[in-house]
Parts: structure tokens; sequence; C-alpha cells
């Protein structure tokens, strides 16, 4: 996934990227929330799910210390990032205010 993490957030449309992990409750709750966000604004964004656990390096390049911790990029720019479980509005008014 990390030789390809570089390409994919360098995306013109916003990418959210889901840092995760199997074992996390959060996370759990979080992942039907991000197919909400999927399903409602479509092709507008990217979603990407990345498990901390497999993905060590890259985790701790962008220094996640906990999970869920999700970042919005756009043309490899990190514009956003929050840990924690957010609802579907909160999370679709984000993309929104860095889709400009």
């Amino acid at each position: 996934m990390k030789s390809n993490f570089s390409e994919i957030i360098k995306d013109n449309k916003p990418v959210l990227v889901d840092f995760y992990a199997d074992w996390c409750g959060p996370c759990k709750t979080l992942a039907p929330i991000l197919k909400d966000v999927k399903a409602e604004m479509g092709e507008a964004i990217k979603i990407v799910k990345i498990d901390v656990d497999k993905n060590q390096e890259l985790a701790g390049k962008y220094q996640v210390r906990g999970v869920p911790t999700m970042m919005l990029f756009k043309d490899g720019q990190q514009l956003w990032r929050q840990s924690g479980v957010l609802q579907k509005a909160q999370i679709i008014e984000v993309i929104k205010s860095h889709s400009v």
C-alpha cells in the first residue's frame, strides 16, 4: 500500500484516509458512516482505509497515535486531520469546506 499511497493522495479530488485497526471498537463504528459518506458524495470523494497494524511505517510517517484517525488530502497536501468518530454530516461538511 505505501508504495502507491503518495500517488493516491495526489488526486485532484479530495481523498479521505481512514487509519484504523481491526481490534478498534470506534473504527467499527466509523466504517458504516464512511460507507454512507461515499454513497452520498459518490465520485466527488475517494475514501481509502489504512490498517495501522499492517502499515506501521505509513502510520508512523503521519504520526497516527490513535485510531480511528481520518485525514483529508488533495493534490498531495494534508488539509485536515481528526482522531475519533465523527458523524456523516460532520465528515461531509469537512470535505465540502476543503473542496473549493
